[in-house]
């Protein structure tokens, strides 16, 4: 992966420590308005990450791609980009 390893590392590190803190709050249970707060802080947490990789896949993978001349290699990588913005539409 071409993306700062070290920060998506961090960031899901803390993003599993927001979900197991989520956890506690659901076995405590806690206010619905408070947990709900939490789930959309580790959602957008969660979303930033995988900007950063999808990002980082366009500029090594893809550009790498359609650097080699393969029609092939380029289509593949075309129909992933078109796959994950299908996914993130819904």
């Amino acid at each position: 992966m071409q993306a700062n390893r070290d920060q998506v590392l961090r960031l899901l590190k803390t993003a599993r420590g927001q979900i197991d803190g989520i956890m506690r709050m659901v076995e405590e249970d806690r206010y619905c308005i408070d947990i709900s707060t939490q789930l959309m802080a580790t959602e957008s947490l969660l979303a930033r990450v995988n900007a950063d990789v999808l990002k980082a896949h366009v500029e090594h993978c893809v550009r790498t791609a359609a650097d080699s001349g393969s029609t092939a290699e380029k289509d593949e990588k075309l129909q992933e980009i078109a796959q994950v913005i299908d996914k993130l539409a819904r």
